[in-house]
């Protein structure tokens, strides 16, 4: 298969292909890419090139900036191919529907997904903060031997979506989804858990207060950070500190790169035994 600076080479400029974004993420049909400010006069020419590269991709966009706002949304531009915004995600055996641009989800955490759904033992039940449209309520559902999943989203488009996905891949039975702020479902939640996941790398730690009530004696957190390479002993030890101040004892079981943010940032998951 062509590379995308190949197909591109005689219609960009040797000082534009050395700017050509190369990598993107492909959720479902839909490409998202970024395109630098230098390329916008080309972003359709190269959007047409993206489009040419793989018959299963049948729309392209472009982000704006990074995600923002509560629900970690992010602005999208369609460049080419068909005008829409929905897609079904293919992951693990799972299906997936989405609007790429009212959900937050990242295709790159596949492979974190499945190593969560390898640790967990038989009979656990799992909460999962944050769950967005359900990616880890469905790989844990469908590849660990937990006994039950329970996913709180605060976002309505995300949770509508997550809804709708754990009846397609007929899951309901094994999962629970509540639409809320987490800070204020998981109180009311009767049960603690075996093991908890807060898959929100930008903030989650400021729930960890509520995390360590429901969570068993000996139970697992998988606490996701952003971090800057050379510094995750530092977001280890802060994380023992607020366990300390919460009046818990900590232990770091280890620390798992998942994914690179930015160039020497990494989202991190520290999992973390809580007595």
């Amino acid at each position: 298969m062509p590379a995308l600076k190949d197909i591109l080479k005689n219609k960009l400029t040797k000082k534009e292909l050395l700017l050509l974004r190369t990598s993107f993420d492909a959720i479902g049909t839909i490409t998202v890419m970024e395109i630098p400010r230098e390329l916008v006069k080309k972003q359709k020419v190269i959007a047409q090139a993206v489009l040419s590269l793989n018959k299963h991709i049948q729309t392209v966009a472009k982000k704006h900036g990074g995600h923002t706002g509560k629900y970690r949304t992010q602005k999208l531009t369609l460049l080419a191919g068909k005008r829409t915004k929905i897609t079904e995600h293919k992951e693990s055996g799972l299906r997936m529907k989405l609007n790429v641009e009212t959900c937050y989800f990242s295709p790159r955490l596949v492979t974190e997904r499945l190593r969560i759904a390898s640790l967990v033992k038989p009979g656990e039940n799992i909460l999962v903060m944050f769950s967005g449209i359900a990616p880890y309520p469905l790989v844990l559902a469908k590849h660990s031997p937990a006994r039950h999943i329970t996913g709180i989203e605060m976002n309505p488009a995300a949770h509508r979506y997550a809804t709708e996905n754990i009846a397609l891949n007929k899951l309901t039975s094994k999962i629970t989804l509540y639409k809320g702020n987490a800070r204020t479902v998981v109180p009311t939640l009767s049960k603690k858990f075996d093991r908890i996941i807060m898959p929100l790398p930008k903030t989650g730690e400021q729930f960890l207060d509520i995390a360590v009530e429901k969570i068993k004696n000996g139970g697992t957190i998988h606490l996701y950070q952003f971090a800057q390479e050379g510094t995750f002993a530092q977001a280890e030890q802060s994380t023992l500190q607020q366990c300390t101040a919460l009046g818990k004892k900590c232990t770091i079981l280890r620390t798992v790169k998942a994914g690179q943010h930015a160039p020497r940032q990494f989202r991190i998951c520290i999992d973390v035994v809580v007595r």
